[in-house]
């Protein structure tokens, strides 16, 4: 009997932003669907405006299963998870562990094609950019939804996520900010009817 998928089943019990007052609870399931297709977005803009040829699939994919050991590490909160080098880096080994735990609960036949998943080729570097890029715009996005509902306990969560997407130097985050973001600071009836 192998376990991996019941596993990744779970992953919509694991709250995330525990530390914080949320007017509406985010799992990781939730989150990883998001980050995909954040993800594929990214990718498919750098193909259609950049003259790239990324695999938007294969990002999307990287995009579902980034938080999966999760499962078995809970949702450190980012301040704790990156306070300092020591704390960071005994995270990234608990990380592993957790991966080879998950991995561990296939058959041997398919744990190839799973383990890329969790270990980053060095083929696939620009794509997981784009996958941490998309994982922090699903962070920011998180923080204007519950800046709307008058949440001020995300403002500073909102403007540190805001910051971190501007230092990043990817071209397809940048049209991302300038022409998807803002869409999301408005109320469905603002979004109005696009035919």
């Amino acid at each position: 009997m192998f376990s991996f998928f019941a596993m990744l089943s779970r992953m919509k019990y694991i709250d995330r932003w525990a530390l914080m007052r949320n007017s509406r609870r985010e799992n990781i399931c939730e989150h990883s669907h998001e980050v995909a297709v954040l993800a594929h977005a990214l990718a498919v803009i750098g193909n259609e405006r950049l003259g790239k040829h990324l695999p938007a699939e294969r990002a999307a994919v990287l995009g579902l299963y980034h938080d999966s050991t999760e499962i078995i590490t809970g949702d450190l909160p980012t301040p704790v998870k990156y306070k300092d080098d020591h704390i960071r880096r005994a995270y990234k080994h608990i990380e592993s562990q957790a991966a080879r735990s998950l991995l561990a609960r296939l058959p041997e036949d398919l744990r190839g094609e799973y383990e890329s998943l969790f270990v980053p080729r060095e083929d696939e570097a620009y794509l997981w950019e784009l996958v941490k890029a998309a994982d922090k715009l699903s962070a920011l996005i998180k923080c204007i939804e519950e800046e709307k509902t008058g949440n001020r306990e995300f403002i500073l969560a909102g403007q540190a996520a805001r910051e971190k997407l501007e230092e990043m130097p990817l071209p397809e985050l940048k049209i991302f900010l300038e022409e998807f973001l803002p869409a999301y600071s408005l109320t469905l009836d603002e979004m109005g009817e696009t035919t």
